[in-house]
């Protein structure tokens, strides 16, 4: 299924990027994007929402380009959702930056008509991770009720294969191409997804799995969902800013009860501040929601095969101590001689970090990145003080803490890391 306008979405997110909140205006403005894609650079201009050098790039870039991607779509049977379609889910459309273009393998008509809720957890999950995110998703699919991940290792496979395992529907959002084969060992899994879900990306058919792309992605998973469970999440987890964006778009945030482990220090520490709800049970879950009916007798843990726990993959840490103590040296050494080396220029901002060199900065990334301190500061300041949206304060937070330049901090506050 793809409409005949894809083609001009599709030559926009080549242009001008994929996580692009100008297309979310371009859509209100415009109910044909073909009048504004066909109306050259007067139309562009006009429209107010365009830079002079998102212009330039759309003059020099042919609509010929969407050409290659719509044919690898057909020959492949993948959908194409457009925010014009029909098809394209209700519940992005509405978030700070929806995709414009959804790539598609497998059953497009799931999204509006079922309670969906997010499984989310560390890669490098625990048994205790894993088994409880396979029982949750089980227990949801046999209740009628979809889960979305990323398809990553540990937490997300085991929501997807416990959804499977239910005969339920599932959706895995990948941070890349459809069609690229990162995680081959999950290539069988996707597979089976889109025989009642569906494997989705913002990304063409081919496109490489980069690092930026997955905080990108996770904007999706919560737009995706009416609830999301944190399963398993450490401090540093890219499911904590999964979280971050479900809370600011209005959706239910759950963390599961764990133990001291570093592995749960994140959840925990949510559940801690009152920003997740914490649970044991799927019942916990699903009685936050109107007209979910269920009663534990109807699914029970104990009747859940496990057979396939074992055979989940997990991200394995493979750092003795003595390499993670040299590392450590080695990075406080580093950490030094930048100091020091900031000590000898005179900037405006001596308490400042150096930029890593090989983390590129927007304008408005780098406006953020100056803003912060040591001091760990609270969003809505930040948002305030920046004149900025929060909404696109967080997702600015979500990639320097990616990138290793800030942290979260308890109470929704982030600093200089």
């Amino acid at each position: 299924m793809i409409s005949e306008n894809a083609k001009y979405w599709i030559w926009l997110t080549q242009c001008l990027g994929y996580n692009n909140p100008k297309f979310g205006r371009l859509h209100e403005l415009y109910d044909n994007i073909s009048t504004f894609a066909e109306g050259g650079e007067r139309e562009w201009r006009l429209s107010g929402i365009l830079s002079s050098a998102d212009i330039s790039r759309l003059e020099k870039l042919p609509l010929s380009v969407s050409g290659k991607i719509i044919s690898d779509c057909q020959r492949l049977n993948y959908s194409v959702a457009t925010l014009e379609d029909d098809f394209y889910p209700e519940k992005l459309r509405n978030i700070y930056s929806p995709p414009a273009v959804l790539y598609m393998w497998g059953n497009t008509d799931i999204f509006d008509d079922r309670l969906v809720i997010g499984i989310v957890g560390t890669r490098c999950a625990s048994s205790y991770g894993t088994r409880n995110a396979y029982q949750f998703a089980y227990a949801f699919a046999k209740c009628g009720v979809a889960t979305v991940s990323g398809g990553a290792l540990g937490v997300d496979c085991a929501g997807h294969r416990g959804s499977l395992a239910a005969g339920g529907v599932t959706i895995c959002v990948r941070g890349c191409g459809i069609n690229h084969p990162y995680l081959p060992g999950n290539s069988k899994m996707r597979e089976d997804i889109t025989r009642k879900g569906v494997v989705i990306s913002e990304y063409p058919p081919f496109t490489e799995a980069y690092p930026f792309h997955f905080p990108a992605r996770n904007r999706i998973i919560a737009g995706l969902c009416d609830g999301l469970l944190i399963i398993e999440s450490g401090e540093k987890s890219g499911s904590l800013i999964t979280a971050n964006l479900a809370l600011e778009m209005g959706r239910e945030v759950f963390a599961l009860l764990g133990n001291n482990s570093p592995k749960n220090s994140g959840s925990n520490s949510r559940i801690k501040e009152g920003s997740a709800i914490p649970v044991t049970d799927f019942m916990d879950i699903l009685a936050e929601f109107d007209n979910i009916y269920v009663t534990e007798d109807e699914v029970d843990f104990d009747d859940i095969s496990l057979a396939d726990i074992n055979a989940i993959p997990v991200k394995e840490a493979r750092r003795s101590p003595r390499k993670a103590a040299a590392r450590s040296t080695a990075k406080s050494d580093a950490q030094k001689a930048s100091v020091n080396n900031l000590n000898k220029k005179e900037t405006k901002n001596e308490d400042k970090p150096a930029h890593k060199p090989d983390v590129r900065l927007t304008e408005t990334q780098k406006k953020v990145y100056d803003y912060l301190s040591g001091e760990p500061v609270h969003i809505d300041k930040i948002a305030s003080d920046l004149k900025m949206p929060v909404f696109k304060v967080l997702s600015t937070l979500s990639y320097l803490e990616i990138s290793g330049l800030a942290e979260a901090a308890v109470g929704r506050k982030f600093k200089l890391k």
